[in-house]
């Protein structure tokens, strides 16, 4: 029996020579420099920067030397997220989550650049000269002033993306493009379609039927003439699924062949730049031909119309000709979910306007063009003529969502694929100049998630050391403060609520280290003052003074005897039976109308024993909010009180300040759920523009 299998190894026809300095030398002596490329992140564009990165690729490609291929290749693989379990310290939902996300497919990306200088003659050579076709081939010498020139036009290609802020280019070494001996390289990686370590090379097979390698079968669609494309191609498209009457999501023109399709593929696009004036003469004899021959076919005449459109264009804007050429490359190990693949990116690129074609002919010699360094080999027939800027449009320009490198931050997904998402939303953003403040502001209607997101932030925050103060209407947070207060065992999760049979209660004179301050002091007189006064008087200096120096003295009698029980009974009754005798006995008199401290007892006397009042500031808990790193203030309740709201306020800020002051190196919250409820009260809206200030101060 004859065998009549015809195979070779790898290393006969493999049409690389050596990797050297990071670039990639071809056995027909073209040069190649490999990038990998750093594209923003997913919805995260607008389309003034698709603009604006569209243009940088423009102006990069035009620095090029004549015969040089621009190829630009996007790998998008599935794989599996593994759970981050092996952290210390994580929390039963921390644990949970993890779980739940365990093994949730999604699509990894990535993307590289490959810029090679050829020949004239190479960029003709179409299938049938493939190197693939080659018995033997022969390594042909470098021109040495051909490589100092095409790396200058490659520095300057690399300056002119990298100054746009939003793509960027880093070079690869050698060991990046080859391998080592424990890991593999960009080309290694290729010849198996792998993005993971590579064991061992396998079987590539090229018969006429499909093309294999090892039990992975390949498809391939490609955009290879303009009989295919849409009659109009753009920068940027709308995504209606997330855009609204008022909101739009942009996404680049070709992210249907990119994230938007769901399967392993690559998606290679070519720019290959030739000689643009011989392009441009060789059409004007085209046209001239055409013309002569236009009284024998009316397509004649057509098509010499449309190469003089072609050519009006390129004269009138100054646009340089090139030629084009993208491809999808999908596979699968299985037959079926291939089949349905073949349909998938079908689908994608007919909402792309271009019409599906299936290659079966030339994908063998398409993949072995691919091969990083192999970009000469690019068969000439497989290309359209069109100019620079909208050959660039079929270039992706986003990737999916990374995780921030900062060890601070919050656990999302991924909005297309649910894989978790490590997120910076406070410092990062602060260190690359995004934004100047660590404020957030969280918007959306009615049932959209705030307060589910606000939980899952603030307990994220906690559970990293952070100091949380949370003013709550609706009970949102009883439920995290519950769990907090039970895990520590009562330590921590303070929930103050007013109800008729529990009303709210604290202790403004309590505090664990027994330290006083002046912003302590100031702000007892504050909240005895808005106890004492209405909204419409006024408070002399007299007033401000006398409560002040009556609060020093108190103070100091309660540091040096510890039977007092600090609490505003202790106070009153200093001020009923000792400050009032203290001011009687004065040289200097003080008047009614300067300070009246009889109005003042009686005034206060609803927050003494016995009155109607008397358990607001009388809190037998003793609990110094300072150390405490989660508290909730639910204000529902008594949001329209005018009595005990003024006193809740004040505590609060008190509390916020004394953290923000005290605490430092340490981070805080202040969290305001229903904003606008908050802000509807004068007393609230006044406290929170008044926080402004000293917050941006102390950050």
């Amino acid at each position: 029996m004859i065998n009549t299998l015809k195979a070779t190894t790898l290393e006969s026809k493999l049409p690389l020579l050596a990797v050297e300095h990071g670039c990639i030398i071809s056995k027909d002596a073209d040069i190649t420099v490999a990038f990998e490329v750093g594209l923003p992140e997913l919805f995260t564009v607008t389309s003034q920067e698709y603009e604006a990165m569209h243009a940088a690729w423009c102006k990069a490609i035009k620095v090029l030397p004549h015969f040089s291929v621009v190829h630009k290749q996007d790998w998008f693989v599935s794989e599996k997220y593994a759970p981050e379990l092996d952290k210390e310290n994580l929390s039963f939902l921390d644990r949970s989550f993890e779980r739940h996300f365990n093994e949730r497919p999604y699509l990894a990306h990535k993307c590289y650049l490959f810029l090679t200088k050829t020949t004239k003659e190479r960029m003709r050579q179409q299938s049938n000269f493939s190197t693939l076709c080659r018995g033997r081939i022969t390594p042909k010498e470098l021109n040495h002033e051909m490589v100092v020139k095409f790396m200058e036009s490659v520095e300057q290609f690399e300056r002119i993306i990298n100054d746009t802020g939003y793509i960027k280019l880093r070079r690869l070494s050698d060991d990046e493009i080859v391998g080592t001996e424990t890991t593999s390289g960009i080309i290694e990686r290729y010849m198996s379609l792998s993005m993971g370590e590579v064991n061992c090379l396998e079987d590539i097979d090229l018969s006429a039927k499909e093309m294999r390698i090892g039990d992975k079968m390949l498809c391939l669609h490609t955009l290879s003439d303009t009989d295919d494309l849409p009659g109009k191609v753009s920068t940027d498209n709308r995504y209606e699924r997330l855009s609204t009457d008022r909101s739009d999501c942009r996404l680049s023109f070709a992210s249907p062949v990119g994230l938007l399709l769901p399967c392993n593929h690559i998606y290679n696009q070519y720019v290959l730049i030739d000689d643009h004036d011989e392009n441009l003469a060789r059409f004007e004899k085209t046209a001239r031909n055409m013309n002569s021959l236009s009284k024998y076919s009316r397509s004649n005449a057509i098509n010499k119309e449309w190469i003089d459109r072609y050519l009006n264009e390129a004269h009138s804007y100054s646009l340089t000709s090139v030629r084009c050429h993208c491809n999808i490359m999908a596979w699968s190990d299985d037959a079926e979910e291939l089949r349905r693949i073949k349909n998938d990116v079908g689908g994608q690129l007919a909402t792309m306007g271009c019409m599906p074609r299936h290659n079966t002919i030339d994908c063998p010699t398409l993949f072995w063009a691919a091969m990083p360094g192999n970009e000469a080999d690019f068969p000439a027939e497989e290309s359209f003529y069109t100019f620079i800027e909208p050959a660039v449009c079929f270039f992706t320009a986003e990737t999916n969502y990374r995780s921030s490198l900062s060890p601070f931050g919050i656990k999302m997904v991924d909005r297309l694929t649910g894989k978790p998402v490590h997120l910076d939303i406070s410092d990062e953003p602060m260190k690359r100049g995004i934004t100047t403040n660590r404020n957030k502001f969280i918007l959306g209607p009615s049932g959209s998630g705030k307060s589910f997101f606000t939980n899952h932030f603030t307990r994220q925050y906690y559970e990293q050391g952070a100091h949380i103060l949370l003013i709550d209407t609706g009970n949102s947070y009883e439920g995290l403060c519950n769990l907090i207060h039970n895990r520590t065992h009562g330590d921590d999760g303070i929930y103050y609520i007013y109800s008729e049979e529990k009303p709210i209660s604290f202790n403004p004179f309590y505090v664990e280290d027994g330290v006083f301050d002046v912003e302590k002091k100031d702000s007892i007189k504050t909240l005895l003052l808005t106890l004492w006064k209405s909204e419409d008087d006024r408070i002399s200096k007299t007033e401000s003074g006398e409560l002040g120096s009556a609060l020093s003295m108190f103070l100091e009698k309660m540091s040096k005897d510890r039977n007092i029980v600090p609490g505003f009974n202790a106070f009153y009754e200093f001020m009923r039976d000792e400050y009032r005798a203290e001011m009687a006995n004065r040289p200097i008199p003080i008047y009614k109308q300067d300070f009246d401290i009889d109005n003042f007892l009686t005034t206060l006397r609803q927050y003494y024993h016995g009155g109607r009042f008397d358990f607001l500031l009388n809190s037998k808990e003793n609990i110094d909010l300072l150390n405490k790193r989660f508290v909730v203030f639910e204000i529902d309740a008594i949001r329209d009180n005018k009595d005990l709201f003024p006193v809740v306020t004040i505590i609060i800020m008190e509390a916020f300040i004394n953290k923000m002051r005290r605490l430092k190196g340490i981070r805080k919250l202040l969290i305001v759920e229903e904003a606008w409820k908050a802000l509807s009260t004068a007393n609230m809206a006044e406290y929170l523009k008044y926080m402004c200030a000293p917050v941006k101060v102390a950050a």
